[in-house]
């Protein structure tokens, strides 16, 4: 330890395991400049480094290997699937940033913005409805008959069991009936009830969502794609699988071609996915629909691979941006501006404010009605907007906050329908498993 640095890290609570630089207690990573100005590294933002020493960094960066080696690959294309950018440079907008439009409002345009929020949600989610469905296929996990090495936390595996139900009572995954262990994945290619499509699981994680889809159901390729490098024990139990191909795919979203990927060459795939967190499920789409348009020329390019089903777990839509959503001319035909977007986004945050022991929707009974003339005759700094919502109670803004996420989820729905798909959301657990429990289910149309 007396070689180590002396930094601690509060998450891992350990200090930090580099060597020491000569003459100070700290490592390069951490030592103490006061006259240094310390920048993200533009290879991988995971990590800094004193902008005096950028440059040097830059070629011993230890992902600079792994983004070069990234950068050949015939699947890879540099945002393919961000969508348009469009004024401002395509601006990212921080929490920070969204928080601090809201409280710039004043009260009235603050109470235009939910009264709009509510007339919205009341003229176009009327229809999402409850569908928590566990499938026979799924019983040796629901009754735990499962390798004890792998993690079992119950409402977890009721999550991963309603996708894979909900997706079979769509018609996309089919019952191989009592003569088999599992099921059996429904392919349109020639009727060959043998020709078994692949599986993408688009930010797989650690990947027991196709672990359960490939215990429960017969499936023979799966690639999972996932950012950050996981390799755990759904990776070892699916790999001692003889009958099943698996394939890892290190990228962002953002950037995967996916009809440039040679294991999906001429392969029908179903896209899974449970918890995409804000864009990447607006990516997840754009890269999924067999003709998408490119960003760059605006040409429609056909697939090599073909897309005959998807279902998607919307979750943290707090993160979502205006440049990266799916459906921006659905929203401004709604009469939902950009602002109104990025503030309706961290409005979403809004949604865990409360129990969620039972579904909440529909319950709230505030109304915000203030003219544009009004006037207060108090102490005004008591009457802007923050303090206007620290006075909610939190069930009706936990109310306002899934209106927020129905509206951009109708969005995404409406967007796959435009693309000639058939499709549905519903609530796919009750909201005491997860109050994420919006699913995007969809096929080709037969």
């Amino acid at each position: 330890m007396a070689v180590r640095c002396n930094f601690w890290l509060p998450k891992k609570k350990r200090f930090c395991s580099n060597v020491l630089l000569r003459d100070s207690q700290f490592c390069g990573n951490h030592t103490q400049r006061s006259d240094g100005q310390w920048v993200p590294c533009p290879i991988h933002p995971s990590h800094s480094v004193l902008e005096e020493n950028l440059q040097s960094h830059l070629k011993r960066c230890p992902f600079f290997k792994q983004a070069q080696s990234l950068s050949i690959q015939p699947f890879y294309q540099e945002g393919i699937n961000a969508g348009k950018e469009e004024e401002e440079g395509g601006q990212t907008f921080s929490s920070e940033m969204k928080r601090n439009a809201v409280h710039g409002m004043t009260l009235f345009e603050f109470s235009e913005l939910i009264n709009k929020i509510k007339s919205t949600h009341a003229s176009i989610c009327s229809d999402i409805g409850d569908s928590f469905k566990i499938p026979q296929a799924c019983d040796i996990w629901t009754n735990r008959q499962v390798d004890r090495g792998l993690p079992f936390q119950e409402k977890h595996v009721m999550q991963q069991a309603s996708i894979l139900g909900n997706l079979e009572e769509f018609g996309v995954l089919k019952s191989c009936g009592d003569d088999a262990v599992s099921g059996t994945l429904k392919s349109e290619a020639s009727g060959d009830t043998d020709d078994v499509p692949s599986v993408v699981e688009f930010g797989a994680g650690r990947g027991y969502l196709t672990q359960v889809l490939a215990d429960c159901y017969r499936i023979k390729k799966i690639l999972l794609v996932e950012r950050k490098s996981y390799k755990l024990k759904a990776d070892r139990s699916l790999r001692q699988k003889e009958s099943v191909t698996l394939e890892r795919l290190r990228i962002d979203i953002e950037d995967l071609k996916l009809n440039a990927v040679e294991s999906l060459q001429g392969v029908p795939y179903l896209a899974i996915g449970k918890h995409l967190c804000g864009p990447a499920t607006d990516m997840t789409l754009r890269c999924c629909i067999r003709k998408q348009c490119n960003q760059h020329n605006d040409a429609p390019s056909d697939s090599t691979c073909r897309l005959i089903g998807l279902a998607i777990a919307t979750c943290c839509h707090h993160l979502c941006q205006w440049k990266h959503y799916i459906n921006k001319r659905y929203m401004l035909d709604l009469g939902i501006s950009k602002d109104d977007f990025n503030a309706m986004t961290w409005l979403t945050s809004w949604a865990v404010d409360a129990d969620h022991g039972s579904d909440l929707c529909g319950t709230g009974s505030f109304d915000l009605q203030i003219r544009e003339n009004e006037h207060v005759e108090s102490d005004p700094n008591t009457y802007d907007v923050k303090n206007m919502v620290k006075n909610m109670k939190a069930v009706d803004r936990a109310v306002v906050g899934l209106m927020c996420k129905d509206i951009i989820d109708v969005g995404r729905f409406m967007w796959l329908k435009e693309h000639g798909l058939e499709c549905e959301l519903v609530k796919y657990v009750p909201s005491n498993i997860s109050p994420e429990n919006r699913l995007l289910v969809a096929r080709q149309k037969s």
